[in-house]
């Protein structure tokens, strides 16, 4: 029985498709939840997961290991796919109406799996930031409330809550990036 490898590095450098796996099993939640709260749509959620770890898998031999660690290089291309599917969404959505061609649904209890997902790791990496950004991303970014309301209810300057979310986010983006 050979070692197995413990990193996200080792497992896709392997080459082995069974490594590959454990690689998508440690992340395919996070991108779920990552897909998830950015589309609001469990469907395209799944969509773009499946697409990202695909390319993932297709780009693989040429990661290389560098400072950042291999999240960020998954979630760089979870990004790419993201901007990808914004650009080509609607379009796509247009012929797919136009043909009469219907999306393939998930299952409910998928879907609603997939939701959860978005909003149970948003809710858990919020509230573990310092308590002044976690109030403000929540505000702004969970509740979807402008920066001068929360400005106001907190008595203090718009530029100190967009400050406050900035840094919040910075946070969360390192976090997400970083999470083994």
């Amino acid at each position: 029985m050979r070692d197995q490898p413990h990193t996200d590095e080792a497992l896709l450098l392997s080459g082995e498709p069974e490594d590959f796996g454990r690689f998508y099993d440690r992340y395919v939640r996070s991108l779920l939840a990552y897909f998830q709260r950015r589309t609001r749509d469990p469907e395209v959620a799944a969509d773009l997961t499946a697409e990202t770890f695909a390319a993932a898998l297709a780009a693989r031999g040429r990661f290389r290991p560098r400072a950042t660690p291999a999240s960020v290089w998954l979630f760089a291309i979870a990004h790419h796919k993201l901007m990808d599917f914004h650009r080509r969404g609607s379009a796509e959505d247009r012929m797919r109406r136009r043909l009469g061609i219907a999306r393939l649904p998930l299952g409910a209890e998928d879907a609603e799996l997939i939701a959860w997902l978005g909003e149970e790791v948003a809710l858990q990496l919020v509230s573990e930031l310092p308590a002044e950004q976690r109030d403000a991303v929540r505000a702004h970014v969970l509740e979807d409330r402008d920066y001068g309301d929360i400005a106001r209810q907190e008595m203090t300057s718009e530029a100190t809550v967009r400050k406050r979310v900035s840094r919040g986010l910075s946070a969360l983006r390192a976090r997400a990036g970083g999470t083994r």
